[in-house]
């Protein structure tokens, strides 16, 4: 009988890869219900890969567009065809270092025959089926990342050297803080302590209930992985963790967790080079710092940031070094030249930070070469008069050849949000992280803040009083922007660090007026809060503009006008029907029909429908997915200037967040802030722990903790430690 047992012994082994590969789509088709909104700040639409989970490609299409347009859902996993990805990337490592001994095995190891053994002999449930095949997946049998020798290497004389020396003077950025009253350290301390057991609750969930993957879900309690999968909340905590003083949280994180995330395989196809550099490379760096860099307990923090740099330097091995932002880590891929393509401004220039700081910690100049030769190319493209609006960069930019150049040679847009807002907070950052001795970004940062003031900046319409407020718009001009530029007058929560990065400029760069301007515009996001139901800030909104930056009286015709442009035939149809029925219903005549809405009743009835704020003139997204950028405005303000009324508005925001937000496990994304109890969306993004939970926490623990003056915060709110 041996050939029917050879026949049922495939039958069974077929039904076990049957079982495994229905185990994935059910997981996938759970992710693709996931929140649809941007989890940081700009993934280009022309990122978007067919690949990616939905949560992924939907959250880079929205990054993208920010307020201006809402992605039609099916065209949301479309890969575009102007996509910058080329047809095979090349990746990493310089030819003065060994490649690592980590090689694809094509074929079954032999614990996977075992396993497929085992079920061609004993019938087995689908639970153990899929048990068996789980089992059978091992390190061996995947296909892991391996280093080749670079296509495009830069020889080591030709490095660009990370600057060295002593560092230059620069002002005292915090406040001289004296000491507090008994009163307000009461106040502040209890404050303290219910954000600290948010941090605790949010986390522990996650350990409980997501550990290794990427997010929990906070009210099912599953999770999901829509980044490579190296449990990008668990690395996006650890330096709040320790901040937060929960020493021994971090330490099972460390030792538990990043221990065993192996950055040489992922899931995904391809890797997001943007949120990996400043969730994961990011995180691992500013945990090794709060927690004693090279004199510290955890080596290991490095030691891992190391392995996933080496991942990530491929992206630079193209002709001009510009990188592949969307990088295919597998052999196959990493084996062929690649090249830059289209990019968005943001994911281009907010890698500086991360691979300066692994420099300095590792004395390695590639890392810091390939971020200078960036920022040389930004500098080039406004010496060369490339920019319709001097000082500020176009949303997307064509990297492929041997200077960018605008990716569309029609239209330019500028905007300080989503695609762009990180490229311009990290020149006065950098500038700090290289203690003054790199001058260019001083006059890149001065450059931006120029050409915002006189091209972006603009003051609401409000009708409150005591509100001094400022926004920043976003812009589309054909080249000539004196004569056709045209306007948005958006309010995004995205754009709200703008606050933060005008004042840490203003005290570096010695601008005082920058500092006033810093405060309006963090106020302005504080009354974007206050005005809504919930008392959250929408995702995206249109304001109504004064006519110049001076305050102007709130008019209540011209908002109406905004929220209805069809006045003039509700009026005709209103003499319409005077005419035709006035004198029969003044009579009482039931036949006449119900006379048309005015403007005025018809503005109305929509401003109760929907509960739409003075001064509003669209809330094209209402979703708040727990940002933190209001918020970090609100603590720069706080430890810039010392104010204590930064504290009671930052203590109305935490409150109305957790009351919207808060969940049995956690805190989750809420879809409507209209509502003043909003629809929940069962996701929370590792930005909860990582950045906005921080902040509402250092707002509380005293100037001491993270000093502006011995730290600096990449985008994801990771503190590096500032050169003495």
């Amino acid at each position: 009988m041996p050939m029917p047992r050879r026949r049922y012994r495939f039958f069974y082994l077929a039904a076990l890869v049957l079982l495994f590969m229905l185990y994935h789509v059910v997981q996938n088709s759970r992710d693709a219900t996931a929140h649809p909104f941007s989890n940081v700040r700009a993934p280009p639409k022309t990122t978007v890969h067919p690949h990616l989970d939905a949560t992924a490609a939907k959250e880079q299409q929205l990054q993208h567009q920010g307020s201006s347009a809402l992605p039609a859902q099916d065209d949301l996993l479309n890969h575009p065809a102007d996509s910058p990805r080329p047809a095979s990337d090349k990746g990493p490592i310089s030819p003065s270092q060994k490649p690592k001994a980590v090689y694809p095995v094509e074929g079954p190891s032999a614990k996977s025959s075992d396993a497929a053994a085992v079920a061609t002999e004993t019938p087995t449930t689908a639970a153990a089926a899929a048990e068996l095949a789980s089992e059978s997946l091992t390190s061996d049998t995947r296909i892991h990342w391996r280093s080749f020798t670079q296509d495009y290497p830069v020889p080591t004389q030709s490095m660009a050297p990370l600057p060295t020396g002593k560092p230059k003077p620069i002002p005292k950025i915090q406040h001289d803080f004296k000491s507090e009253p008994a009163e307000d350290k009461t106040k502040r301390e209890t404050r303290l302590a219910k954000v600290k057991s948010a941090i605790s609750k949010s986390w522990s969930s996650y350990r409980k209930n997501a550990w290794m993957h990427d997010e929990l879900r906070p009210i099912s309690g599953s999770f999901k992985d829509p980044f490579c999968g190296w449990a990008a909340t668990l690395v996006d905590s650890l330096d709040t963790l320790w901040i937060a003083g929960l020493k021994d949280e971090f330490d099972d994180a460390v030792k538990n967790g990043v221990a065993k995330i192996d950055f040489t395989f992922s899931e995904k196809q391809d890797i997001p080079v943007f949120e990996t550099t400043i969730r994961y490379l990011g995180g691992l760096l500013s945990a090794f710092d709060v927690s004693g860099g090279h004199k510290g307990d955890y080596p290991i923090l490095l030691d891992k940031a190391v392995e996933l740099a080496e991942v990530l330097y491929g992206v630079f091995d193209t002709p001009n070094r510009m990188p592949v932002l969307y990088y295919r880590w597998q052999p196959e891929s990493v084996s062929q030249k690649h090249e830059a393509r289209n990019v968005g401004v943001a994911e281009l220039a907010t890698l500086s930070m991360e691979f300066t700081r692994l420099a300095q910690l590792t004395k390695e100049n590639k890392y810091y070469d390939a971020i200078d030769r960036i920022t040389n190319a930004l500098v080039k493209f406004q010496a060369d008069g490339k920019a319709a609006i001097p000082g500020l960069f176009p949303e997307n930019l064509d990297a492929s050849g041997d200077a960018l150049t605008p990716s569309s040679s029609y239209s330019q847009f500028f905007s300080m949000g989503g695609s762009q807002d990180s490229a311009y907070e990290y020149f006065p950052k950098e500038y700090l992280l290289l203690g003054g001795l790199e001058p260019k970004y001083q006059k890149l940062h001065e450059g931006t803040v120029s050409a915002v003031d006189d091209w972006l900046m603009y003051r609401p319409m409000v009708n409150e009083t005591e509100w001094d407020i400022y926004f920043s718009a976003k812009v589309r001009t054909q080249g000539d922007p004196s004569h056709d530029i045209s306007v948005e007058y958006e309010a995004t929560h995205l754009t709200c660090f703008i606050g933060g990065m005008y004042g840490l400029g203003a005290k570096i760069f010695n601008r005082p007026q920058d500092l006033e301007t810093a405060k309006r515009l963090t106020d302005g996001c504080v009354w974007a809060y206050h005005k809504t139901p919930s008392g959250l800030m929408p995702e995206a909104s249109i304001l109504l503009p004064c006519p110049s930056m001076d305050k102007c009286k709130f008019d209540q015709a011209k908002w109406y006008e905004s929220l209805d442009s069809s006045k003039a035939y509700r009026d005709q149809k209103i003499s319409e029907w005077e005419l035709q029925y006035g004198t029969a219903a003044k009579s009482g005549d039931s036949s006449v029909p119900t006379r048309p809405e005015s403007h005025e009743e018809y503005v109305e009835t929509y401003i109760a429908s929907t509960r739409m704020p003075a001064g509003f003139a669209r809330v094209t997204y209402k979703s708040y997915i727990l940002r933190p950028e209001a918020i970090e405005s609100v603590w720069y303000m706080y430890r810039i200037t010392g104010d204590p009324t930064w504290m009671d508005k930052g203590w109305d925001m935490f409150e109305a967040t957790m009351a919207a937000t808060d969940t049995d496990l956690a805190n989750t994304a809420v879809s409507d802030v209209m509502f003043e109890k909003p629809p929940m969306d069962d996701a929370m993004e590792s930005f909860w722990i990582a950045e906005t939970l921080k902040y509402y926490y250092m707002l509380y623990a005293g100037p001491d903790v993270i000093s502006l003056d011995e730290w600096v915060l990449n985008t994801e709110a990771h503190p590096f430690r500032r050169p003495t």
